[in-house]
């Protein structure tokens, strides 16, 4: 199944090499979770601060248990700083 992995700020780092500079593509098996996906690409989890699944926030006890569908988007956020 194919999903859209997409980290912004410091965390775009994280991602393999693509054309676009904070999403890949990427095939994941259907009983993947969000903590498994950000563990894969070694994303510490303390900066995965913002978790939006289809532009749904997820909070940290949703991410062991929500598993994707075709075409879904997760999108990563770090901590943000400032006054």
């Amino acid at each position: 199944m194919q999903i859209t992995f997409k980290l912004y700020a410091s965390l775009t780092d994280y991602l393999p090499a693509s054309d676009d500079k904070h999403a890949v593509k990427l095939d994941v098996p259907e009983t993947i979770t969000p903590n498994e996906l950000i563990d894969q690409y070694q994303v510490p989890r303390e900066m995965a601060h913002l978790v939006l699944l289809n532009g749904i926030y997820l909070n940290p006890d949703d991410r062991d248990r929500s598993v994707f569908n075709e075409g879904d988007t997760l999108a990563i956020w770090p901590p943000v700083a400032g006054g």
